[in-house]
């Protein structure tokens, strides 16, 4: 009596390929990840991308509940990513207000504020503590952040008249005038 041996079967070839393709694509996502990473956050002398920020209810801007970059050509723009849990974003928050009561009768300055990884209700318990009244809004999706490669809050970035970055401060500001000497870099 003969006695069969079941043949063992390998992977069929269909299956090979979609695992490789697989792993291939797992590689290629995870390589494109890390180039994002190392680059850094944008840097001055770059154009920003325009973008939109949706705006809290009574932060909005002429009456507009959203903004685009591109709608403040010609006009200095300090835009400052923060959060009501970040407490170094609390102080510099009184410093940002009071830079943009001086800017805001000119309007050759806009303030703008996104806020990073929040949820709304403690957003506007934090605005309304500081008595922010710059148009501030949610990073939604954290869509703007991931734009500017942000590292934390408190940062904000100088964009001049023509949405080019001119300068990157990280960490919160210690004076009005700190703000003021770096928007007269481009408004004098």
């Amino acid at each position: 009596m003969t006695e069969t041996i079941p043949q063992k079967r390998g992977v069929p070839l269909w299956a090979q390929i979609i695992i490789w393709l697989f792993i291939v694509g797992l590689l290629a996502l995870v390589g494109v990840i890390l180039s994002k990473r190392q680059q850094g956050t944008v840097q001055p002398g770059d154009v920003i991308p325009d973008f939109t920020l949706p705006l809290f209810s009574g932060y909005e801007y002429e009456g507009r509940s959203e903004v685009q970059l591109s709608d403040f050509q010609g006009k200095v723009v300090v835009l400052n990513f923060w959060a009501s849990w970040c407490k170094p974003c609390e102080q510099e928050a009184a410093e940002l207000e009071e830079a943009w009561k001086f800017y805001e009768p000119g309007g050759e300055v806009i303030f703008l504020g996104a806020d990073y990884v929040d949820t709304e209700p403690e957003a506007r318990t934090y605005l309304k503590k500081f008595g922010i009244t710059y148009p501030n809004g949610p990073d939604m999706g954290t869509k703007i952040s991931q734009l500017f490669r942000i590292r934390g809050v408190p940062e904000t970035y100088f964009i001049d008249q023509k949405g080019v970055l001119y300068y990157v401060k990280v960490g919160p500001f210690l004076s009005v005038n700190e703000i003021k000497s770096l928007i007269a870099q481009k408004n004098p």
